[in-house]
């Protein structure tokens, strides 16, 4: 059956009484129902990014998640997060044996760009399982040395934008609708176009938009939480673009309330306050 096309003009601004939700738990729901995701990323002096994406990923609802970087993140991942899988890589043959147990991919948070991301997003190029592409997995794929798999949810940032289309920043900013339809059909992919009035396109016409956030939020790894929750949100079943429409929200919303005790908001701030809105949201038991 061919897609449904929808107007252009048609933006859906995403509000508390319009959102995607999850749906309720069962009494005897286990882990297994709710996915297994995968974080790659953190290299040498970045591990930092794939934690948080990892952490946001476990409380967002994910059943299972595993982290896949540097060998000597290893201890301060499972120090902070014991209940996280972490492991740590060299090459990405030692990938192989993870991507036959998980469900969903979240990739680019601290991946940097020498060999052993470039290694790693190659095989994760090849992989089945949806998969979002973050940050260094977005400025890998700018330079044209990997292509982007089906079913794939990106999450540029306006630079990252800029780069994948091969126009300045300037150009994504003065139109950021046009652009955020522009990767869409580009890749082929779900694209959230982050920044104030973050937008979210689907390859089919859709198109979304939250005006939530807060100035607080100009502050390194936000991006890294976003990415890990439309990734937890995959793994519970949600479509893509419903995913990261409810996932962009959410993100949003957190930081908002966040956001009103003023500077120095931290990354890992959003993490309970996204935990508590997507309950408000869609409650786990009705």
């Amino acid at each position: 059956m061919p897609q449904t096309k929808h107007p252009i003009t048609d933006v859906q601004l995403l509000l508390h009484g319009n959102l995607p939700q999850l749906a309720a738990r069962s009494p005897d729901a286990h882990k297994g129902r709710f996915g297994h995701l995968l974080v790659i990323g953190g290299d040498r002096g970045l591990g930092g990014a794939a934690l948080l994406s990892a952490e946001s990923a476990l409380r967002s609802g994910a059943g299972m998640v595993s982290l896949a970087t540097r060998v000597e993140h290893v201890p301060a991942a499972l120090a902070r997060l014991p209940e996280l899988m972490a492991v740590g890589v060299s090459s990405a043959n030692q990938l192989m044996g993870l991507l036959e147990k998980i469900s969903v991919i979240v990739i680019g948070p601290g991946l940097g760009a020498a060999s052993w991301g470039s290694s790693l997003l190659s095989v994760a190029a090849n992989a089945r399982q949806p998969q979002v592409w973050d940050a260094d997995a977005l400025n890998q794929l700018a330079t044209g040395s990997v292509n982007l798999p089906a079913n794939c949810v990106i999450t540029p940032h306006p630079g990252e934008a800029a780069r994948l289309l091969g126009i300045s920043t300037a150009e994504v900013q003065a139109d950021r609708l046009k652009v955020a339809r522009a990767l869409s059909q580009t890749f082929n992919a779900v694209a959230v176009l982050k920044g104030a009035g973050s937008l979210i396109a689907s390859p089919d016409g859709r198109v979304s938009r939250c005006d939530q956030g807060h100035p607080a939020m100009a502050t390194a790894g936000l991006g890294d939480v976003l990415a890990g929750l439309v990734g937890a949100l995959l793994a519970q079943g949600m479509p893509a673009y419903e995913a990261s429409c409810l996932a962009v929200w959410l993100h949003a919303t957190a930081g908002q309330r966040q956001g009103t005790l003023g500077r120095g908001l931290a990354a890992s701030d959003l993490i309970p306050a996204i935990r508590q809105l997507l309950e408000e949201q869609s409650p786990c038991l009705k």
